[in-house]
Order: C-alpha cells, then structure tokens, then sequence
C-alpha cells in the first residue's frame, strides 16, 4: 500500500473502521467468555462513542487543514508575484507556523535575489549605454578620416596627418577596451589579489616607468620619496596598476614645467600613499564624482582620456 496516494479522509477512514471492528471483536469475545450480554452492549456503546470522537477530530482537522492550505497558496502567491511580503503566523508551537516560517524565510531570499538581479541589470543596462557613448566619438572620427581618403586625393602631409588620427582613435578604443576588461574581470572576481611580501620601491617603480615619457615631454619632475628596505605585503601588479592610474592623471592635467611628488609615510596601522602635483586641482563638488565610471569634468574633455581610470583604481584599492 503506497501511504503518500492515500488521502487524509481515506486514511481516518480506514483507521475508524479498523478501530471499531477491533472493539466490536473485543466485546463479542467477553461477552462469550462471561456469559454476560451487556458486555457486548457496553462494547457497542463504546464503539460509538469512539466512532464520535474519531469524526469529530477528523472533522476538526480537515478544517485546519483547509486554512493552512488556503495561507499556504496565498504566501506562494505572494513569492510568486513578489506583490507583498508574506504574514507570519504567531502560533510558532505548531508545525504548520515552522513551515509557514522557513517558506517566509525562502520569500525574503527570493526577493533579496530578485532586487540584486534588478541592480545588477540597471548596472549592465548603464554600462552598455556608458559604453556606446565613449566608443561613438572614436568610430565617427575613422569613419571620417576614411571616407575622406577612399574620396579625395591627399598630399603625402595630409595623408601622415589622416593615419596618425587613425593611429590615436584606435589607441583610445584598445585603451578603452582594455580598460573594460580589467574593470569587469575585477567586478566578476574573477580575479583573486595575490598579496606577496615585496619591497614597495619596485611598485612604485613599475608605476612610475608608465609615465615617464609623457613626463618628459610636458618637463614635468617627478620625485619619489620612498625608504629603499619598505616592504609591505601587497599585491604589485595591481597596485601598480591603480598607481599608474593617478599618476597618467596627474600628468594629464599638470602644466608643462609642473612637477609630481610621490611620498611614502609609514603609519601605526597602515601605510599612506600620497601623489602630489601642481596640477589644476579638483573641485570639493565633483571630489566625490571622478570616481565614478566614465565620469569626466567638462573642462577636461578636450584632454585624451575616456574616464575610466580613477574607477579603475577605486575597485583595486578596494580590494
């Protein structure tokens, strides 16, 4: 017999039945046994009133049983739709308020993964629109450029000149992309921070041989003021990627003959990291804005850059 396809009122059947042929079974048997009738009369009467009960509680059950399956559709209902947060029973003694309890439970876990399905969508849906917008500018410039020499002829200058802007538009796109794929490798964790016990001098040297160039070509002095034997356990790639980052801006945005100081000072707790220049500042109002992905000030636009750097350095140092 297959208990879980035998319904509740099968089941109080089967068991009153039994019950009552088992009394009845018990009195005949006495009574043969005595001689006495009214033990027979006695089981009978017995039996009924055991038959009574039994209904009752049958009754009594089938009740509670239909109001726990009604809040029991109505609380799915509710995970379903996600329209109202379910009501807890305060009976918490019985077991129709523990199941009531954990399906509250699985209600506020549904809903705490729909509302991060939710961001992480506006999140993707921003990123894309962020995306198309920095990459329309550099796709109309070589449309252009490219137009115009598959059009008109060009002196061997202009040529040089057209081929150079397609050179720069395209470093923008790989920068761009480049920049694109650490971001979202970083934000997917998909990659893990291996902290080592490293001089920091050689950090600070790999960021510092990134900007050398443009540093030399705008004058600008750079200065590095870093005890030799410091060593702090750290990441270097990444680190240096995040330095890298604040030093590109600060020669981007310093004056030609300007000059960068990168000092190292040692605190109790932690180490501070301070890149100077003499660059034209940021205003307190947008301080908090730069870091931001793809934000960009807009008396800046005219300098190269896409926005993505000092974001870029945020999730490192973050991490």
């Amino acid at each position: 017999m297959n208990l879980k396809r035998i319904s509740v009122k099968t089941l109080f059947l089967l068991i009153g039945s039994g019950e009552a042929v088992s009394m009845l079974m018990i009195s005949v048997i006495f009574s043969v046994l005595t001689g006495e009738r009214w033990m027979l009369t006695g089981g009978a009467l017995l039996t009924a009133c055991a038959l009574i009960w039994l209904i009752l509680l049958m009754l009594f059950f089938r009740k509670r049983l239909m109001i726990f399956t009604k809040d029991l559709c109505r609380i799915m209902d509710q995970m379903i739709s996600g329209s109202e947060e379910p009501v807890h029973t305060a009976d918490s003694e019985t077991l129709f308020a523990r199941i009531s309890y954990r399906l509250l439970r699985l209600y506020e876990i549904m809903q705490e993964n729909r509302r991060q399905a939710l961001e992480e969508r506006k999140e993707l849906q921003m990123l894309v629109s962020d995306v198309s917008h920095q990459v329309k500018t550099p796709v109309s410039n070589l449309r252009m450029v490219t137009d115009t020499l598959l059009t008109r002829p060009v002196t061997e200058e202009e040529r040089r000149e057209f081929l150079q802007g397609i050179r720069t538009q395209t470093d923008k796109l790989d920068f761009l992309f480049q920049s694109l794929v650490k971001t979202s490798r970083l934000e997917v964790g998909t990659i893990r921070l291996e902290k080592k016990d490293t001089p920091l001098i050689d950090t600070l040297a790999m960021a510092c041989s990134g900007i050398v160039y443009a540093a030399e070509k705008k004058e600008i002095a750079v200065t590095v003021d870093c005890p030799e034997d410091l060593r702090i356990s750290h990441d270097s790639k990444w680190t240096a990627e995040a330095l890298f980052n604040l030093l590109d801006n600060a020669v981007k945005y310093t004056q030609a003959g300007g000059t960068i100081h990168v000092s190292v000072e040692q605190w109790e707790m932690y180490l501070k990291l301070d890149v100077a220049d003499t660059g034209k500042g940021i205003p307190e109002s947008n301080q908090a804005a730069v870091f931001r992905r793809f934000y960009r000030e807009e008396e800046v636009h005219q300098e190269p850059g896409v926005g993505i750097g000092l974001y870029l350095a945020r999730e490192i140092v973050t991490r």
